[in-house]
């Protein structure tokens, strides 16, 4: 709801919702995030735009794991001076993503802060607010023996693991943001390391929104700093084992590029990466080909990239193999 002036964004509370219908036992969803030490690349680089699609994603992707449908969004922009043109830049990246996700953007905060940041540095912080009815929530719960797991392509590093991604590339290997680099087909340094987190609002929606009737997605995560292990690990029941098979999805070239200009152990880029995977999806098996069907219709690629089995007690949760 628009207003003139005051001191809060209003939004109406009219749920009609995923499912064209109103909800009947809504809960909120709430998630605030921010792009780390990517925004040193954007300043080094003077590109500004694309970190505030990414800002949108870290948020409305986390928001996405409990089955919400996201409401709307506010940004914190941090400045070391005042700086109209460069304020713009980011906040139409944050409107587009916005756009994208069918998600408000209805306001934001920007400080002006000389003493706590370099000339020319910034930073950003979002917030996210979303809706699922109770009885939809998502929540790892319903995850059992038998059950597919879906990996949704990642567009590259997404907003997590710069600090190894810059000392990696800047450091070691003495790269410019403006080098142009054959392994990533041609691409610069700063385009290829710019890449924005990949905003998988209306693919996630709409295969939820597909099944009306039965619950057929049991769990949703969000692959950022941790990798696939620890964060499918944070969903996954204690009664069951998530084997994940490498080699299963495809690893964007950036990836193996990064690890050898830094010697990287694999390991550490298991950790820390999503290598590919930008959201992984627990389905019921019996659906799993119809959501890639949708997923490809959608333009987004995916993989079946593992299997849900029982487990004893002592059991890791998710293993890679």
């Amino acid at each position: 709801m628009s207003q003139e002036g005051g001191f809060a964004a209003l939004f109406a509370l009219d749920f009609k919702g995923l499912f064209s219908r109103r909800y009947e036992d809504p809960l909120l969803v709430s998630c605030t995030d921010g792009v780390g030490t990517k925004l040193k690349i954007a300043v080094e680089a003077d590109v500004h735009h694309t970190v505030g699609i990414d800002l949108v994603a870290m948020s409305v992707n986390d928001a996405l794991c409990t089955g919400a449908e996201p409401l709307f969004f506010l940004d914190y922009v941090a400045m070391a001076k005042d700086d109209p043109e460069r304020l713009e830049q980011i906040v139409r990246g944050i409107a587009d993503a916005c756009v994208e996700c069918e998600c408000a953007l209805v306001g934001g905060e920007t400080a002006i802060l000389p003493d706590m940041y370099h000339p020319g540095e910034y930073d950003l912080a979002g917030f996210c607010v979303g809706v699922v009815e109770r009885k939809r929530l998502v929540d790892g719960r319903q995850i059992q023996p038998g059950d597919v797991v879906l990996g949704i392509a990642s567009s590259g590093f997404h907003s997590n693991g710069y600090s190894l991604v810059r000392k990696a590339v800047f450091e070691v290997g003495r790269h410019r943001c403006s080098d142009t680099i054959d392994e990533l087909g041609g691409r610069t340094v700063a385009d290829a390391l710019l890449a924005p987190t990949r905003l998988y609002a209306k693919p996630v929606k709409a295969v939820l929104g597909h099944y009306r009737v039965k619950q057929v997605v049991h769990g949703i995560a969000h692959i950022t700093g941790g990798g696939l292990v620890e964060n499918l690990a944070r969903i996954v029941p204690s009664t069951v084992q998530v084997r994940l098979e490498r080699g299963s999805w495809h690893v964007p070239a950036v990836f193996p590029w990064v690890q050898r200009l830094g010697g990287i152990a694999s390991d550490e880029m298991e950790r820390v990466f999503n290598m590919g995977v930008g959201m992984a999806l627990v389905v019921s098996p019996h659906f799993a080909d119809s959501i890639q069907k949708q997923l490809a219709d959608l333009g987004h690629e995916s993989f079946t990239i593992g299997s849900v089995h029982a487990s004893a007690a002592d059991d890791e949760r998710v293993v890679l193999r």
